[in-house]
């Protein structure tokens, strides 16, 4: 008698299966490189990848959920799928899951934020466009402004780095410092509340203006130095908060 899996399929149907959809999730993404897709280009529908694959509509289905799901394409309702491009919120999910399941700490995920943020402050500094420049002032302004609201300031020093991250004009660059808002938002009180005065938070915000206006003048050695700086006082704050 065959062992029935916990959903009562059996192991040998299930192995088909998951091989099946694998094989179709990597025929999918063939048909765009081979036919050179580009973002917004549509794909053939779930009945003419059925019809080419050989399989069932459903497989074609699941396959492009779970592309969906990587957003490599958009499903969206009564609509054959498009080429969609990959979002920072699904790497952002990865880095939590690391968090959360204590394959990386805090403080490394600072470590590589630190490395990757100190190099888009010089690339933005040099490739920045005036409404840039204007939009990372507006943003330290911002913070300034709202500092007796910190929840207002913390989104606008994650849009602020954001924006960093989108003016230095590599989208790598850009989608990995996007994915960092779900553990900014974790750690970020934190940090602040761990500040032991006015003043010492106030030395974060004036930190962010030294960086903006590094960029606007396109100066990117005083940018970095800035950057690196705003980073050290951050580590600095949650090792107080016996953050590690």
């Amino acid at each position: 008698m065959k062992e029935i899996a916990p959903d009562g399929t059996p192991p040998r149907i299930q192995s088909e299966t998951d091989g099946l959809l694998g094989g179709v999730i990597n025929a999918v993404k063939a048909h765009i490189r081979e036919n050179g897709l580009q973002v917004g280009d549509w794909l053939p529908s779930e009945g003419a990848f059925s019809e080419k694959f050989g399989v069932s509509r459903g497989i074609v289905r699941e396959a492009y959920r779970s592309l969906a799901a990587l957003t490599l394409i958009d499903i969206g309702n009564g609509r054959r799928p498009r080429v969609a491009a990959p979002k920072a919120d699904v790497l952002a999910l990865i880095t939590d899951h690391a968090v959360y399941t204590d394959q990386v700490t805090i403080q490394q995920i600072f470590d590589v934020r630190r490395t990757i943020e100190r190099r888009t402050v010089v690339l933005a500094a040099m490739r920045r466009t005036d409404r840039e420049a204007a939009e990372i002032i507006a943003l330290a302004d911002a913070m300034q402004r709202d500092f007796q609201d910190p929840q207002k300031v913390m989104e606008h020093d994650i849009a602020f780095h954001e924006a960093i991250g989108a003016a230095s004009r590599n989208p790598m660059f850009a989608l990995i410092v996007g994915s960092f808002h779900v553990v900014t938002r974790q750690t970020w009180p934190i940090g602040w509340a761990s500040r032991a005065s006015n003043e010492t938070r106030q030395e974060s915000i004036d930190g962010h203006m030294t960086i903006a206006q590094a960029i606007a003048n396109g100066d990117p050695t005083l940018g970095e130095q800035a950057m690196v700086e705003h980073f050290d006082l951050t580590v600095k704050a949650l090792l107080t908060a016996g953050v590690y």
